[in-house]
């Protein structure tokens, strides 16, 4: 009787440089999101 381990399903679904893309995908978007709050916040506090 061989025993598969069923750990890592969304590993074999999606390669690993997928993952890596959407991390940095996702930390690239929050720093623009985050650097135009900023320039928003710098503007408001002009007036």
């Amino acid at each position: 009787m061989s025993e598969e381990k069923p750990t890592r399903r969304l590993e074999d679904k999606f390669p690993k440089a997928l993952w890596i893309r959407l991390f940095v995908y996702i930390v690239a978007g929050h720093l623009l999101a985050a650097f135009i709050y900023l320039l928003f916040e710098i503007g408001a506090s002009q007036n």
